[in-house]
């Protein structure tokens, strides 16, 4: 984990956040890398997320890159701040149908009210699965 470019209190507010959000922990979510602006997020594919045609279920798919977007932007927040997804636009650009998927996300832009941020899903051999952007606003 690459930890020097945020605080401890992010870290232990971004690790906090993993493991008190039930949804994500349902998914099976797991940090694998933090960074100043970016986030790294991923899940092992389970029989509980396919659907049936035999892959990823596109709502499983679509909640890695939100937590992930979310997560690079907690990345850039003083500690009381908080922000809601706006919007999210998701093109699908392969099935996955099974091993680990990884969403890295990256801050495109940090405004004083929105966050813009992109997000591209991999499979386990690093095949670009899903890209995305997203929007979100700070309360």
């Amino acid at each position: 984990m690459n930890e020097g470019q945020i605080t401890a209190a992010q870290l232990t507010r971004i690790q906090k956040a993993l493991t008190t959000v039930p949804f994500a922990r349902l998914l099976g979510i797991e940090l694998e890398d933090i960074a100043s602006g970016t986030a790294t997020l991923a899940f092992n594919v389970r029989k509980e997320l396919m659907q049936n045609q035999g892959v990823v279920h596109g709502g499983a798919i679509a909640s890695l890159i939100d937590t992930a977007t979310a997560f690079a932007i907690i990345s850039l927040l003083a500690p009381k701040e908080k922000v809601s997804t706006v919007d999210l636009a998701i093109s699908y650009l392969r099935p996955a149908t099974g091993g680990r998927l990884k969403a890295v996300a990256t801050v495109v832009r940090a405004g004083r009210r929105l966050f813009v941020v992109s997000a591209e899903v991999f499979d386990k051999d690093e095949r670009l699965m899903t890209t995305a952007l997203s929007t979100y606003i700070k309360q």
